[in-house]
């Protein structure tokens, strides 16, 4: 019998940051919205979307957002399948809807809600920046009448509203508060800061976020939800959603794969094996895998092998070295000391295994783990050295296929020189 060692008396955290993970953080998936604006996106088939927001569920994810009702027949069509299988499953998910602040975009949302007995949230958005303002010829006026008139007709008609800051990182914060502010007294019951172009870092997400936390959420005398939704761009939308956890924010937003707009959006699959580490996961992330594969299918794209956690190569060693300690800690029965050696998440806990490929980089201790994994003797220096051999020869790592051949071809020499 083998030992399981204890992780933390393994790992020393010089990242000090299981302490400040806030608890149990809310996340929103935007998969079904955010992610179909992925100009590579294909629609998914309607019962590959059923799926995903069942896995949203077991994985532990609170919110979903499940279209934009008001961009057209297709796109309602989607929301009411959506809504009405959380609604006939009864799936512990709440669910949300985008909407531009305007009525005539949430009178939608609220038939939906009315239909189904569900409590939609409509997602209000309009954008806060000078930039959006330049193009669109907005006046503050007009912008806050906007969102007076949106949100009070959301409120009135029972439906919980969440004001979106669209484009909030590059907002003056003059101009961010008065909206967000406007969109409190009108009955939003949440504000969402919307990094929509991807421009923020870790930095200056801490600094909004606490300006919002300040200036706004505060002095509204009330609990106000505060949500987090960020895009890719300069690649920082994982460390920027980290950033606005520990600032202060109780939910964020984030898609399967990072798929979105232009670079995408923060990666919900990375984000729940960062908050798994800081002890800020109650899902089933065994499950975690077969939602990005659902998601992978779903819009027609593919996961790259190096992609973090499920990728083909996230737990996959071919180098030697590597791979003869990691052999070693597996030997000795020690599952947790193999997962970390040369691994910052465990395997096991999002339900995968270390693997042990045949590469040019690879030594002995591969091919030795190879032949015991498929009934040869890993002992048999003929088969090791002809596999060895083969692996050196070739410009890449080798299939179980071509792994066979090469131990094929060793049989077959030495039963020649017998």
């Amino acid at each position: 019998m083998g030992r399981s060692s204890d992780r933390g008396s393994l790992v020393f955290d010089w990242n000090g940051e299981r302490s400040s993970a806030c608890g149990r953080v809310e996340l929103n998936d935007e998969t079904l919205r955010d992610g179909l604006q992925s100009p590579s996106a294909t629609e998914p088939a309607d019962a590959l979307k059923r799926r995903l927001v069942h896995l949203m569920a077991e994985l532990g994810i609170g919110t979903a957002t499940i279209g934009f009702p008001a961009a057209g027949p297709r796109m309602l069509a989607q929301c009411r399948l959506l809504a009405r299988e959380v609604a006939s499953t009864r799936l512990p998910l709440a669910l949300t809807c985008a909407a531009r602040a305007a009525p005539s975009d949430l009178a939608p949302i609220v038939e939906l809600a009315q239909e189904t007995g569900l409590a939609i949230e409509a997602a209000a958005f309009i954008g806060t920046s000078a930039v959006r303002q330049a193009a669109e010829g907005w006046a503050l006026e007009r912008m806050l009448s906007a969102v007076d008139r949106a949100v009070a007709f959301g409120t009135r008609a029972g439906i919980p509203v969440m004001f979106v800051a669209e484009d909030a990182s590059r907002a003056h914060p003059d101009t961010l508060a008065a909206l967000c502010l406007a969109a409190l007294r009108a009955g939003a019951g949440r504000i969402c800061l919307a990094d929509t172009t991807g421009y923020a870092t870790p930095a200056g997400v801490t600094r909004l976020v606490g300006f919002v936390r300040e200036r706004v959420t505060r002095s509204a005398g009330a609990a106000v939800g505060l949500d987090w939704h960020g895009h890719r761009d300069r690649g920082l939308a994982l460390a920027n959603c980290l950033a606005a956890i520990a600032a202060g924010a109780d939910r964020v937003h984030a898609t399967a794969l990072g798929i979105g707009e232009r670079a995408g959006n923060a990666e919900m699959e990375q984000l729940l094996a960062n908050l798994y580490l800081l002890g800020a996961t109650s899902g089933n992330l065994q499950c975690l895998p077969e939602y990005c594969r659902t998601a992978a299918a779903a819009l027609g794209i593919e996961i790259p092998a190096h992609h973090p956690v499920v990728g083909a190569d996230a737990f996959r060693t071919g180098t030697g070295l590597h791979a003869a300690v990691i052999l070693k800690a597996q030997a000795a029965g020690d599952s947790t000391l193999a997962d970390l050696l040369y691994s910052s998440l465990p395997a096991a806990a999002f339900g995968l295994v270390q693997q042990i490929a045949v590469t040019p980089a690879s030594g002995r201790a591969n091919v030795r783990s190879w032949l015991a994994a498929h009934g040869y003797d890993p002992d048999d220096a003929v088969l090791a050295d002809g596999l060895l051999a083969a692996a050196k020869r070739s410009d890449r790592a080798l299939s179980d296929a071509e792994c066979a051949v090469a131990v094929a071809d060793a049989l077959a020499r030495a039963a020649v020189h017998d």
